[in-house]
């Protein structure tokens, strides 16, 4: 199994390696173009800020990239919110996966702390990257949140309800940190490896770099 990294100025990318290899995957991490074309699975991790990632992104030509996958492709936390169409961070554009804008948490009680940052439970999960995952225990940080949408697979409670994780086509995301989400964050990740290649995709050049 090819399975490649997106690499770029963003955190928690060798965690995420990290947590690969634990599988027995021996991941590469790349931001050459056509390595992530012909990779088999990509994740797209990332910590930090949206607008620095996105200008960072769009400089090195990854967002359109990323947006031409055709292979079942991961987005993890900062990730996530970047496959989104727009984000309160910084007023930024983001890459358009998923038809959601990206919204920063308002607190409306003492207690309530921004950023959300520990394990929190997951409910009304679907899809094949949640297979054999219900109201488990998963670990995040984050200031910002993805508001429940038609592409969203699996619930969390912060505030307010809000997708833990989302899926569209062949492009899947979690908000929470699987590489950091012990047995639960491992069944996630070997989940997503073993997806069936439902999008046909081809090892060819379909962009102009």
């Amino acid at each position: 199994m090819n399975v490649a990294i997106v690499k770029y100025n963003a955190g928690n990318i060798y965690s995420v390696v990290n947590a690969l290899r634990r599988i027995g995957i021996e991941p590469r991490l790349t931001d050459n173009a056509e390595e992530l074309m012909r990779a088999d699975r990509v994740l797209f991790p990332g910590q930090g800020e949206a607008r620095g990632a996105m200008d960072y992104l769009i400089a090195h030509r990854l967002d359109k990239v990323i947006r031409d996958l055709r292979q079942p492709v991961l987005g993890i936390c900062v990730g996530q919110q970047l496959l989104c169409r727009h984000s309160e961070e910084g007023d930024t554009d983001c890459i358009g996966i998923f038809d959601a804008d990206v919204k920063r948490f308002q607190p409306t009680r003492h207690e309530d702390k921004v950023p959300c940052m520990g394990w929190n439970k997951l409910h009304d999960t679907k899809s094949p990257l949640m297979k054999g995952i219900e109201d488990q225990f998963v670990y995040f940080v984050h200031s910002y949140y993805v508001p429940l949408c038609a592409e969203t697979i699996a619930t969390a409670d912060y505030i307010q309800p809000y997708s833990a994780a989302l899926h569209k086509d062949n492009f899947y995301a979690c908000q929470f940190h699987p590489e950091k989400s012990g047995n639960v964050g491992a069944t996630i990740i070997r989940n997503f490896i073993e997806l069936s290649d439902t999008h046909e995709y081809q090892h060819t050049k379909v962009f102009d770099l």
